[in-house]
């Protein structure tokens, strides 16, 4: 049954990535359509922070350690610092967080 369940998901993901492929250029060339997709990395980050940050094995409570990790990246973003620092930042205080607890 299980590898029912992995052959639809195999499935289900090329005919995903079909679809994306075969959309008309035309179509995404739309001012509206490219709006959008711009703000769609932000959308998933912001979900997977928030699921991370206030899920704790089903039921609802908050990682203080990854709150904090949050607090210093946006703290180096307001320093303009890299991409690369901002994640390095958080990492950096989330790990010597959880350590330390």
């Amino acid at each position: 049954m299980i590898w029912l369940a992995v052959l639809a998901a195999a499935v289900g993901c090329y005919l995903l990535k079909l679809a994306g492929v075969s959309v008309p250029a035309s179509l995404l060339e739309r001012p509206a359509v490219q709006r959008i997709a711009m703000f769609l990395p932000v959308a998933m980050l912001a979900a997977l922070v928030a699921t991370g940050l206030f899920d704790a094995g089903g039921r609802l409570a908050v990682d203080f350690a990854l709150l904090a990790g949050v607090g210093a990246a946006v703290v180096a973003l307001v320093a303009r610092q890299s991409f690369l620092v901002v994640i390095l930042v958080a990492a950096a205080t989330t790990a010597v967080l959880r350590a330390l607890t």
